[in-house]
């Protein structure tokens, strides 16, 4: 099998695009991590877990709602171990509504957020809170507001004062500081009814992009506002972690096979265990890097290549290397760790669907109408949301 594995990245290392690199290579080598008995399910179509794996950031050139579903900027919830975030999406939505109307140019709110500093589900509103999200709001995207019927509100509120008349308007404002945790949540129920249904394009399609959000939570920068060093002066430093090292060292160097997937009995925590995880590492990522740069001779940590006939600068081969070794392979750890995570979900949506049996090998399309839609709007269009979160 690990001679498999090494032809398989040669292959996918020669093919990459910038910046899809890191992505394909973890869902290609998490196939590896399936026991036998559901091989059948992913060893065929290998190709079309690693080609999709990189949907998600497509998606992000065609619609406002995806770019929060790769972070979550835990810096700007408080510090660690941030017990206090609540796990489940309901949850955290209770604290993280507002409602308010519209009368002319005036803006009324009827109920704030509650500070991070107070939350505790022992709040005197939380359980009307929850089941007004449950009711009215869980269902929505974030970013677009519903509307609430006065006499549904004071069921829940009798003390607040509304009119029939006036639309009283639901926002959430959790969703712009990203919910890779909780989007998690809901890619584990959406592969396990895939499996259930033995839909064998759905099983395909979700497992790919679940890999893509695994991967993401794996990332430090993924899960701090400062992103892509723009607060440190450091910015490009998203692309140097996540896709130079990887592109430079990941198939000579980087020790990709992690054994069996495992079943996961806690998503939730699960989830949160894995961005808490790379939370730790924001600061050395970045405190490594601005030490090394202003160490380094200045004139040797840029470098242009040639990609796709375009001449691009990036940085040095032998920076990234000294890069790579000041942080002590995390880089290499991380990716260690996305890989078993993604063999993880989906192995535990296949247990939990009951075992179902892998389908005969039949054709999947590599393409299809979405497809050309994503394809067209990258080509096309800006990347709406962070740039730098790939």
């Amino acid at each position: 099998m690990m001679i498999q594995v090494m032809i398989y990245l040669t292959v996918l290392f020669s093919q990459s695009e910038w910046g899809f690199f890191g992505h394909r290579l973890i869902n290609r080598v998490a196939v590896y991590t399936v026991p036998s008995e559901m091989m059948g399910w992913y060893k065929p179509y290998i190709d079309y877990i690693a080609e999709h794996a990189v949907d998600p950031d497509k998606r992000r050139y065609a619609t406002k709602h995806e770019a929060v579903r790769h972070y979550i900027d835990l810096d700007h919830w408080g510090v660690l171990p941030f017990d206090h975030m609540p796990r489940y999406w309901d949850q955290a939505l209770a604290l993280n509504i507002e409602l308010f109307t519209i009368e002319g140019e005036d803006t009324t709110f009827l109920l704030r957020a509650i500070p991070h500093e107070q939350w505790m589900d022992s709040l005197p509103d939380y359980m009307s809170r929850r089941t007004l999200v449950r009711r009215h709001y869980l269902r929505q995207y974030y970013e677009d507001e519903a509307i609430i019927p006065c006499d549904s509100l004071q069921m829940l509120f009798p003390d607040i004062q509304c009119k029939a008349v006036a639309p009283i308007y639901i926002h959430d404002v959790l969703s712009a500081h990203g919910i890779v945790p909780y989007h998690l949540q809901a890619m584990q129920r959406r592969l396990t009814n895939a499996f259930k249904e033995q839909n064998l394009e759905q099983v395909m399609r979700i497992s790919a992009e679940f890999g893509h959000y695994i991967a993401d939570a794996c990332v430090p920068l993924h899960t701090t506002s400062n992103y892509n060093g723009q607060l440190t002066d450091q910015v490009g430093i998203h692309a140097f972690w996540e896709s130079r090292i990887p592109e430079l060292f990941a198939v000579e160097e980087f020790d990709m096979i992690v054994g069996t997937a495992s079943y996961i009995d806690d998503p939730a925590t699960y989830f949160w265990d894995l961005v808490l995880g790379s939370h730790k590492e924001v600061g050395r990522v970045l405190q490594l890097e601005k030490e090394l740069s202003l160490t380094y001779p200045s004139d040797q940590q840029f470098c242009f290549e040639d990609r796709n006939n375009v001449n691009l600068r990036t940085q040095c081969t032998e920076y990234a290397k000294a890069y790579n070794l000041a942080m002590n392979n995390m880089v290499e750890d991380r990716f260690r760790i996305a890989v078993k995570a993604v063999g993880d979900v989906w192995y535990t949506a296949w247990v939990d669907a009951g075992q179902p049996t892998p389908p005969a090998n039949k054709l999947l399309s590599q393409r299809n109408a979405e497809d050309e839609e994503l394809n067209k709007a990258v080509q096309t269009g800006k990347a709406i949301g962070r740039e730098h979160d790939n």
